[in-house]
C-alpha cells in the first residue's frame, strides 16, 4: 500500500497529537453531557416534588410541562425536547448510575451509555440491573455503539425476569409516526411499530417496486438474483434498508443493483427511478390515497379523510420561474414546481396581503370569504406562539390572551395561535402572556424571566425605498408613513427578543 508512505516523522507526530486532542475533547464532551443529565434529573425531581405538594396526576403533568418550558426558553429549544431529555436523563441516572458515572469519567461515550440503557430498559430488579450494567461496561469501553448494541441486548436477556411476550406488549405502547424536515424541499417520515408488521410493509413495498420493474421486461433488480436482491431482501445496515440500497454496488454476476438501474413502465418506456425511489413513491401513494381497511368504519369515515397542507408562495414565484421559494406550513421550503402544481389544483386560495417594505401581514382574505379573523391569525402566526414551538397553526388552537369571560375582545390584538400543549400551560400554570400589539407576545416564566415572541416573517417579496414601486397618479403622499406607524419592535430590548 502507498498510503502515507511518504509522510515525514513531523507529519506523523502532528497526526498523533491531533488524535490525542480529539480523544481528550470527546471525553470532555461526554463528561459535560453527563453533567447536563445530572442537572436535568434534578429538574425532573424538583418538578415531581412540586407536583406531590399540589397532588393529583394532572398537577404532575402540568408541573413537568411548566418546568421544562422554563428550561427550554432559557436554552432556546423546544420544551418538548427538554421534557424528553429530562425523562431520558432521569432514567439513566436513576436506573443505571454506574453507566452515568462511567460517562461522567470519560470512560464511555453518550452513545454507548444510551445503548446500554435501551437494552436494559425492561430489567426491573435493582440488583439484576446493576449486575447487567457491570458486565456490559466491561465491553463498552472498547466497542463502538453499533458493536456494543448486540452484546448489550444479549446480556440483558440473561437478566430479564419477564417473557418476550410481556416485554413486547409493553414496547408496543411506544409505537409512533413522526416527520423530520430535511433540506431542499424534502422530509423524512419515520414509523416505529412491531417488527413483523414494519418488515412486512417494507417487503410488500419492495415486491410492488419489483413488479413495476418487471412490467417493462426490465432485466434489472427484479430479475437479477445477486447483490441487488441480497441487499433489498436481506441486507440490513445500521442506517436501515434504504441506506443499504442506496449504497449497493454491482453483484458478482455483473447485474446492476437497484441503486443504479432504471426501470421500465408497462408501456416499455424507460423509468429512471431506482428500486428505492420507486418504493418511496409507492409508500407515499398508498398513504395518501389508500384506505385503511383494518380500521375504517362501516360508513367509510377514514376513507373520507384527505391530506391537508398549507403552502405559502409569493405571487411573483407563481408568475415566473424566478422569485423566492415557497414554504410548507411555514416550516420548510418546497420547490417552485410543486408549489405551482398545488396552487393550480387548489379549490381556493388564502391571499395574504403584506406591506411592500416591512413584509408585515396587513390582511388575509379569500375568494369565498369565511372566518376572516381566523384566516388572518393563521396567516400572521403560522405556528404556535410559545417560544421555541413549531407546531403548525392549522394543528393548533386560537386562544384569547385575556379570557373572553373577563371581557377579553375577540380580535387580532387579543388572539394568538397556541398548540394544545401550550394552551393548557398558559391557563393552568404560572406562565403569563401579554400582547404588546402588532403580533408581539410577551411571555413571563414562573421565575420572572421575560421572553418576546415575534410573529414569523411571511414568505413574501419586500421592496427597499429605492426599489419601491411608483405611486399611482393621484395617490396620497405616504412619505411620512414611517413616522406615523412606529415599529413596535424597536422599543423592545434586544436581550428579550427570542430568536424563534
Amino acid at each position: 500500500m502507498n498510503a502515507m508512505v511518504a509522510a515525514s516523522d513531523e507529519q506523523m507526530d502532528v497526526l498523533d497529537a491531533l488524535v490525542t486532542m480529539a480523544r481528550d475533547i470527546e471525553r470532555s464532551i461526554d463528561g459535560m453531557q453527563a453533567a447536563r443529565d445530572g442537572v436535568l434529573t434534578l429538574a425532573n425531581r424538583l418538578a415531581l416534588s412540586m407536583a406531590e405538594d399540589a397532588g393529583g396526576a394532572d398537577a404532575a403533568d402540568l408541573t413537568l410541562r411548566s418546568v421544562s418550558a422554563e428550561l427550554a426558553t432559557a436554552l432556546r429549544v423546544s420544551d418538548r425536547t427538554i421534557q424528553r431529555r429530562m425523562a431520558d436523563a432521569d432514567l439513566k441516572v436513576e436506573r443505571f448510575p454506574a453507566v452515568w458515572a462511567a460517562q461522567g469519567a470519560g470512560r464511555i461515550s453518550a452513545g454507548r451509555s444510551r445503548v446500554i440503557a435501551d437494552a436494559g430498559l425492561y430489567i426491573d430488579d435493582v440488583r439484576a440491573r446493576a449486575a447487567y450494567a457491570e458486565r456490559v461496561l466491561e465491553f463498552a469501553e472498547d466497542e463502538s455503539p453499533n458493536r456494543l448494541r448486540p452484546i448489550a441486548q444479549r446480556l440483558a436477556q440473561q437478566y430479564q425476569p419477564r417473557s418476550m411476550d410481556e416485554r413486547h406488549a409493553q414496547a408496543r405502547q411506544s409505537r409512533s409516526v413522526w416527520v423530520k424536515d430535511q433540506g431542499e424541499g424534502m422530509a423524512e417520515l419515520g414509523i416505529l411499530g412491531p417488527a413483523a408488521l414494519v418488515h412486512g410493509a417494507f417487503e410488500r413495498l419492495t415486491a410492488m417496486a419489483k413488479a413495476v420493474a418487471r412490467a417493462g421486461n426490465n432485466p434489472g433488480p427484479a430479475d437479477c438474483p445477486s447483490a441487488g436482491d441480497a441487499v433489498a431482501d436481506h441486507g440490513c445496515a445500521d442506517e436501515g434498508y434504504g441506506a443499504a440500497d442506496a449504497g449497493a454496488e454491482r453483484g458478482e454476476s455483473g447485474c446492476r443493483t437497484d441503486a443504479d438501474h432504471p426501470t421500465h413502465d408497462a408501456r416499455g418506456t424507460i423509468d429512471p427511478r431506482t428500486l428505492s425511489q420507486t418504493r418511496a413513491d409507492l409508500a407515499l401513494d398508498l398513504l395518501l390515497t389508500g384506505v385503511p381497511g383494518g380500521h375504517d368504519t362501516a360508513d367509510g369515515l377514514l376513507s373520507a379523510i384527505t391530506a391537508n397542507i398549507s403552502v405559502t408562495v409569493p405571487v411573483t414565484s407563481l408568475m415566473s420561474e424566478g422569485g423566492p421559494e415557497a414554504e410548507l406550513d411555514g416550516r420548510c421550503p418546497i420547490d417552485p414546481g410543486t408549489a405551482r402544481k398545488l396552487a393550480g389544483a387548489a379549490s381556493g386560495w388564502d391571499r395574504v396581503l403584506t406591506h411592500p417594505i416591512t413584509g408585515g401581514v396587513l390582511a388575509v382574505d379569500r375568494y369565498r370569504p369565511s372566518e376572516a379573523l381566523k384566516r388572518h391569525l393563521v396567516g400572521r402566526d403560522q405556528r404556535c406562539r410559545f417560544p421555541g414551538c413549531g407546531m403548525p397553526a392549522r394543528q393548533s388552537d386560537l386562544d384569547h390572551t385575556k379570557d373572553a369571560a373577563f371581557g377579553g375582545p375577540t380580535d387580532d390584538d387579543n388572539l394568538a395561535v397556541l398548540c394544545r400543549r401550550h394552551h393548557v400551560l398558559k391557563h393552568h400554570s404560572p406562565w403569563h402572556l401579554r400582547q404588546l400589539g402588532d403580533g408581539l407576545l410577551e411571555w413571563t416564566s414562573p421565575t420572572r424571566r421575560v421572553y418576546i415572541d415575534k410573529p414569523p416573517s411571511p414568505n413574501t417579496v419586500t421592496f427597499t425605498d429605492d426599489t419601491a414601486p411608483d405611486r399611482p397618479s393621484g395617490a396620497p403622499d405616504d412619505s411620512d408613513a414611517g413616522e406615523r406607524t412606529a415599529d413596535p419592535w424597536v422599543t423592545v430590548p434586544e436581550s428579550l427578543l427570542a430568536p424563534f
